[in-house]
């Protein structure tokens, strides 16, 4: 038995990754990953997930050059989600040029920004900010 068949895919062949910083424990971005994802992501070391919208696998920092430098992989107690504990090149998780895509907090009833954008998205990713 493989390690791999530990994780509990849903149906969709996917399991919920929380990509978190290993210096501050800050949680940086979360995304989904399937099978072929998590076996690369161990084997090289960087963080791949699947991107559900274009439906394909994505090497984090592929466009960007943020790569996520997985430190350990870890699997909760049931079995269905998983933690990259990385070290974020260039200190941007989200594609806001942000350190975190958890940069909205709720105030009363409406959403505040906190967190400054770090580097303008049109120049990490060209004219799209996806």
């Amino acid at each position: 038995m493989s390690w791999l068949d530990e994780i509990k895919f849903d149906d969709a062949g996917l399991v919920p990754v929380i990509a978190q910083d290993e210096h501050t424990g800050r949680v940086l971005m979360f995304a989904f990953a399937n099978r072929d994802a998590v076996a690369l992501a161990a084997e090289k070391g960087t963080a791949h997930y699947w991107t559900r919208s274009r439906q394909k696998l994505w090497h984090k920092g592929e466009e960007s050059g943020n790569f996520q430098h997985i430190k350990e992989i870890r699997l909760d107690c049931d079995g269905d989600v998983l933690i990259y504990i990385i070290q974020q090149d260039g200190g941007i998780a989200c594609h806001t040029g942000r350190e975190s895509c958890f940069f909205r907090k709720l105030v009363g009833a409406e959403w505040e920004v906190v967190d400054a954008v770090l580097k303008d998205p049109a120049s990490i990713y060209g004219k799209h900010s996806h």
